[in-house]
């Protein structure tokens, strides 16, 4: 239903995850029992979870750890892994940057070219460890590099960028054609961002094995602010999944949807499979595993924009190992450790059987969800009322000025 935001204006209402709940059904089921695995191409994970191609989340040796414990880490291919061989040196000077020289250093690091044979030894890396080797690659530079990242062993390549259309218009540089470039990669491609139904249906009839769905929802992505652009995660997770549903009456095939960012704890991979997702993609809930190569930070995609940076380094407290993280333990009880355990849980409590079929579940608008009956919990900044933020604020900054 739309509002009305002036005379000349309408515009539909839009929610994220704090503003919906998932309605229990008459039926429970034992968690144990759920499958909560999914394909995207011609692989299986045990997860449905990737690690955001961040260079403070996502390293080699992290991506092949992720692999192992069952999800998929990306590897940002236009990142510092790929540009210095001695990447740990500039996560150092990284971490080590004050908040008001950060932004400036990390455009100076990013401006080192980007290299062929180091995205190849990267790629080479992770699969000598036996994992599914993904890299990322912006649409600007993927037909630069993505020759040399698949003969190295790339299985899966995302094309990635804020937002991602079907049909980029340019006078000035020939405008990358997804779908004929995608039919000429021999490995299956994601791409992503978008946030709407019709960008999304777009993006599935290009032959994309999966679509991301987020613009600008992510702990150290300033991009509503800086553009004014993006749709709460709820809302573009639901009407990419619709896409998806005519994309099937279309073609036959089916297209995951993956939603990127704006997830901190097991309730919102929860709420976003939920909405639609086949599966999600998480950076910030990662970069406090003590195996993330950011020291404590991580930044975006798009933070060291040589002219326009649309993130930020944010910091957290490496507290917890990956394992810890993904599949417990849990020390902490606000939802930001055991994140599958607490989706296995929802799932059954639910009385949902796998993904798809947690899909149809039934979820309303609930704007009293978060702080209903939680007034001691907000005092105290425990349980619901802390989210990970006390932990945070007594280790260090939770962003840069």
């Amino acid at each position: 239903m739309e509002v009305e935001i002036g005379r000349g204006k309408k515009g539909r209402r839009a929610y994220g995850f704090d503003d919906i709940a998932i309605v229990p059904s008459r039926r429970t089921r034992d968690p144990d029992e759920v499958d909560i695995s999914w394909t995207l191409g011609p692989y299986r994970f045990e997860l449905p979870l990737l690690a955001s191609a961040m260079d403070g989340v996502v390293s080699p040796g992290t991506a092949a750890q992720l692999g192992h414990i069952g999800g998929l880490g990306v590897l940002n291919l236009e990142g510092i892994w790929s540009r210095y061989e001695d990447a740990d040196a500039q996560l150092e000077a990284i971490s080590k940057a004050p908040p008001s020289k950060a932004t400036a250093m990390m455009q100076e690091i990013y401006a080192e070219p980007v290299k062929a044979e180091l995205i190849a030894q990267r790629v080479e890396e992770i699969k000598a460890e036996g994992a599914v080797a993904a890299g990322s690659l912006t649409p600007q530079r993927v037909r630069d590099f993505y020759e040399v990242a698949v003969e190295a062993g790339l299985d899966i390549l995302v094309i990635q960028g804020t937002v991602i259309s079907a049909e980029h218009v340019s006078t000035r540089t020939e405008a990358l054609n997804l779908k004929e470039f995608i039919a000429e990669v021999p490995v299956p491609c994601v791409v992503g961002g978008c946030a709407s139904y019709n960008t999304g249906l777009h993006l599935m009839r290009t032959g994309a094995a999966g679509v991301l769905v987020g613009v600008g929802p992510g702990a150290a992505c300033t991009t509503r602010g800086v553009l004014g652009i993006g749709v709460p995660q709820a809302t573009a997770i639901a009407d990419v999944a619709e896409a998806r549903s005519q994309h099937m009456l279309e073609t036959g095939e089916y297209c995951n949807v993956i939603g990127d960012g704006g997830m901190r704890t097991g309730g919102d991979l929860s709420k976003a499979i939920a909405c639609g997702a086949d599966a999600v993609m998480i950076g910030s809930p990662l970069a406090r595993a003590k195996e993330a190569p950011g020291r404590g930070y991580h930044w975006g995609m798009a933070t060291f924009h040589p002219s326009l940076p649309r993130g930020t380094r944010v910091a957290t407290v490496q507290d917890g190992t990956l394992e810890e993280i993904l599949n417990g333990p849990a020390h902490e009880n606000d939802g930001t450790f055991n994140l599958i355990g607490a989706l296995r849980t929802s799932m059954a409590t639910c009385g949902y059987e796998d993904i798809r079929d947690f899909q149809r579940a039934e979820v309303m608008v609930a704007p009293a969800l978060q702080t209903e009956g939680k007034k001691l919990q907000r005092e105290q900044s425990v349980g619901m009322g802390s989210n990970g933020r006390a932990v945070v604020a007594a280790g260090v900054a939770a962003s840069d000025e």
